[in-house]
């Protein structure tokens, strides 16, 4: 698979989570494709779409997001703004397998002051 081709999935999962567009992640998310956050180990699909989905289109993902590929993984660095306001910024390194994700792994930048509310 081409850089661009990574490049454009990626895209994809984030527009997708922006929107909530459901049936567009499915698509793009493999059968065995597993989700690793600070809050989640290694979930799996089924998990993905019962503890994190809720969250889609909560926030909004700026464009100008850092994408850097290698072989069949990226690292996207990107800063989100808040429907209630705020930013905070993260990464997140994807693998692909095909023309799917096979796993997600998301580096927290900084708490986001609502998680904080809730964990702490």
């Amino acid at each position: 698979m081409t850089d661009e081709r990574i490049v454009s999935l990626a895209r994809s999962y984030f527009d997708a989570f922006q929107n909530a567009d459901r049936g567009a992640m499915e698509a793009l998310l493999g059968p065995d494709f597993t989700f690793t956050s600070p809050f989640d180990d290694r979930i799996d699909r089924d998990a993905y779409f019962e503890r994190c989905w809720p969250h889609a289109s909560s926030f909004r993902f700026r464009e100008d997001k850092r994408i850097f590929v290698q072989g069949n993984e990226c690292f996207v660095l990107y800063e989100t703004e808040g429907k209630p306001g705020g930013t905070f910024r993260n990464a997140e390194l994807f693998r692909f397998e095909g023309e799917q994700l096979r796993s997600v792994d998301v580096f927290f930048g900084f708490l986001p002051k609502e998680i904080l509310k809730v964990s702490g």
